[in-house]
């Protein structure tokens, strides 16, 4: 049965087309991974498969009755309210179900044996609907979604406005869950977890009898939950039955033959030509060079893709540091007087590279932001090194920003031409369209690669990288990881993709060990 159905969808930002003339239909228990290189569309398409946003043409159509469920990380966690209140909220059609019951019930002591008769019927179907959906075990169900996302080690009676970004995720995908509903629609959902509960995750779509369709550039996670891929790339939607492996094997193949077969197109159309301009005068050949030129006109050429720019990082060494990077003295990180951690005696020599690993809350940004000096420590303090030239990362900004990549990074760069400014961003892999649009409309891995053009072009012999890998896509990520590796200076970084980071670090630090929070 078809769930969702897509028709002649045109949509675009100002000059900029994302997609021309596509379809799609979504049939019950489809698990798909919508893939795509950073910038194709893919949230865009998920923005207006839900209304958030109208397409420019073509027709949305949702079966009737169909329960839609949309991992939004913008979406908005009242202060007061628990952990517990929030992931109880999914329910809270079934609790508005049992007030009109018990009202009913209230009015029986008044009723005629007429009305008494109907009402009874009525809470009858309505006390059926509530044990049919589980509503008397929904404390062991929010126990068992929190236990599964590590919900219950943070404390379900904590209130959502203290929360960090990785933790208020968690919360949205536990309610998510909850609500179970037909489809999913799931948006870089392991941009925040750490791996025991990436793993739970993919346990939990493994079995998930509805429909799914999620975006994500961890392959793993992908490759493990998903059995359709829809491929974004050129403005087109292209189907693929199998997981991502499955996919690029038949996109390379597919790829291949395009080209051979252009070559051959383009050299019987060279020859066609050719005949045509040497025989179309004379008289006793003009007849056959007319055929031809009717076999040109006829003809339907085959166009190449446009080659995506690939991302090239390299990033900029100052002279070489002190010995030592950094050293903590007894130091307590925390927020007005709230520690997050036990007394720390950290060191950081030249040339380590270290990853800082554990489950979210525990400190990992602040721990980075205390070291920088941008967070004064509740106790302690840090002694930085000598001759340090510091790259930081940030794992995302969140302020609006009305400019343009250009001038994003003219401001930060005004000793650069025009020329070179362009080119640092194309060596980014953002192609002119990007260059020229504003930073505000550009996909979270786009202006990633924005972030990363600022820090490369920056002469640094420590990087400071709080999640650098989130939102990137496969070649970018391949890519940092490769300049990562090249680089000579020393590297800070916070990561839960322990794939990325194994082979560039030489220490790993696991925060767990040192925080204060209940794990």
């Amino acid at each position: 049965m078809s769930i969702l159905n897509v028709e002649k969808l045109s949509h675009g930002f100002g000059d900029r087309a994302i997609f021309e003339d596509v379809s799609f239909r979504l049939l019950k228990g489809e698990h798909i991974g919508l893939v795509g290189a950073n910038g194709e569309g893919k949230s865009t398409f998920m923005n207006i498969i839900t209304g958030k946003l109208q397409p420019d043409e073509g027709k949305i159509e949702w079966a009737k009755r169909v329960r839609v469920g949309y991992l939004d990380q913008h979406a908005v966690l009242e202060k007061g309210m628990t952990i517990r209140d929030v992931l109880k909220s999914a329910f809270q059609y079934l609790f508005d179900m049992e007030a009109e019951m018990n009202a009913l019930f209230a009015k029986m002591g008044e009723a005629s044996p007429e009305e008494l008769e109907a009402l009874l019927e009525e809470t009858g179907t309505m006390q059926d609907l509530l044990t049919h959906n589980d509503f008397y075990l929904i404390n062991a169900k929010v126990e068992e979604i929190a236990r599964g996302l590590g919900l219950t080690d943070i404390g379900l009676d904590r209130d959502v406005h203290d929360l960090s970004g990785g933790q208020r995720t968690k919360v949205l995908l536990a309610k998510l869950l909850l609500e179970k509903p037909d489809i999913l629609l799931l948006d870089e959902p392991t941009n925040f977890l750490d791996v025991q509960h990436i793993e739970w995750l993919i346990r939990y779509l493994q079995e998930y009898e509805n429909a799914f369709i999620l975006i994500s550039h961890d392959i793993p996670f992908l490759n493990s939950v998903i059995n359709l891929i829809y491929h974004m790339e050129n403005r087109e939607l292209t189907r693929y039955v199998g997981n991502y492996d499955d996919f690029l094997r038949i996109y390379e193949m597919k790829k291949q033959q395009l080209e051979a077969a252009f070559k051959r197109q383009q050299q019987e159309i060279a020859e066609l030509k050719d005949f045509v301009a040497r025989n179309k005068a004379r008289v006793a050949t003009r007849n056959m060079a007319m055929s031809r030129q009717k076999k040109l006109d006829k003809m339907e050429v085959i166009e190449l893709a446009a080659e995506k720019p690939k991302p090239s990082f390299k990033f900029k060494e100052a002279r070489t540091a002190g010995r030592v990077i950094f050293e903590t003295k007894e130091l307590v990180i925390g927020f007005s007087g709230d520690p997050l951690s036990k007394a720390l005696n950290l060191k950081m020599e030249r040339g380590q590279k270290i990853a800082i690993v554990g489950a979210n809350g525990i400190g990992k940004t602040t721990l980075l932001r205390s070291i920088l000096g941008e967070i004064a420590p509740v106790s302690g303090h840090v002694e930085l090194g000598d001759y340090l030239h510091i790259g930081y990362f940030e794992q995302e900004i969140k302020t609006a920003n009305a400019n343009t990549c250009l001038d994003e990074i003219w401001n930060e760069f005004p000793h650069m031409t025009q020329y070179e400014v362009r080119a640092a961003l194309a060596k980014c892999g953002l192609t002119t369209k990007h260059i020229e649009s504003k930073v505000d409309v550009l996909s979270g891995g786009e202006k990633a690669k924005v972030r990363l053009c600022k820090l490369i072009n920056r002469e640094s012999n420590v990087l400071v990288l709080d999640e650098p890998t989130n939102h990137l896509d496969v070649d970018a990520k391949e890519e940092l990881k490769r300049a990562l590796k090249e680089y000579r200076g020393s590297i800070l970084l916070i990561s839960h993709e322990p794939e990325f980071y194994e082979d560039i670090v030489t220490n790993v630090w696991n925060g767990e060990t040192w925080t204060t929070k209940v794990l």
